[in-house]
């Protein structure tokens, strides 16, 4: 079994949608520990209850910087003996605790199709570009933006006759599809190691 963490800042869709494939078994062997918000008003809270997860928020200003926030989400993960990070619509940049820690073990979800449209407004930048296409990238997290080593990405033809609400329609129902696949195959590679061990 393995323990993961989800983070999220916001609406807590995908956070949702992991959940579920987890309790379904699409996601097989894989425990949802813990989910950590940044915003005390994150409608991913109300979607922990419902689901009955366990959530923490741990407000980024109280710690005096980066590294005192991190090392206060690092005492909740070791608590939870988490092994994977999830990042879904979590909106900060991940720091030296977090990615010390956890090398090569935090995974984050992008709405665009990298190394195209990197930041905060992917689908918004993808639209006003008119680009031709777009998509949805899973990659590991490094210290860029959305840098990190690209593990599954899939792409989107845009149609020109879109309006923006369409196009996030279509992302949004991609990165559904796509982050649970690639969390059942990270998780299952993660259980073989242990049983290696």
């Amino acid at each position: 079994m393995v323990n993961i963490a989800i983070f999220a800042s916001g609406n807590g869709s995908n956070f949702e949608n992991i959940v579920n494939a987890i309790q379904n078994g699409t996601i097989k062997d894989t425990n949802c520990a813990i989910l950590i918000v940044d915003k005390p008003q994150a409608y991913a809270i109300e979607r922990a209850k419902k689901l009955g997860i366990p959530y923490r928020y741990v407000d980024p200003k109280a710690y005096g910087g980066k590294a005192g926030y991190e090392t206060e989400i690092m005492k909740t993960l070791k608590e939870n003996h988490v092994e994977l990070i999830v990042l879904a619509g979590y909106m900060r940049f991940i720091g030296e605790v977090l990615l010390t820690n956890y090398p090569n073990r935090i995974i984050n979800i992008h709405p665009a199709y990298l190394p195209n449209f990197p930041g905060a407004h992917g689908i918004l930048d993808a639209y006003e570009a008119k680009a031709e296409f777009t998509g949805v990238t899973v990659h590991y997290v490094d210290e860029g933006v959305d840098t990190g080593e690209i593990i599954a990405q899939e792409k989107i033809m845009i149609d020109p006759a879109w309006s923006l609400e369409t196009l996030e329609e279509h992302v949004h129902g991609m990165e559904y599809q796509l982050f649970p696949k690639v969390i059942a195959q990270i998780t299952e590679n993660l259980n073989k190691e242990k049983e290696v061990m």
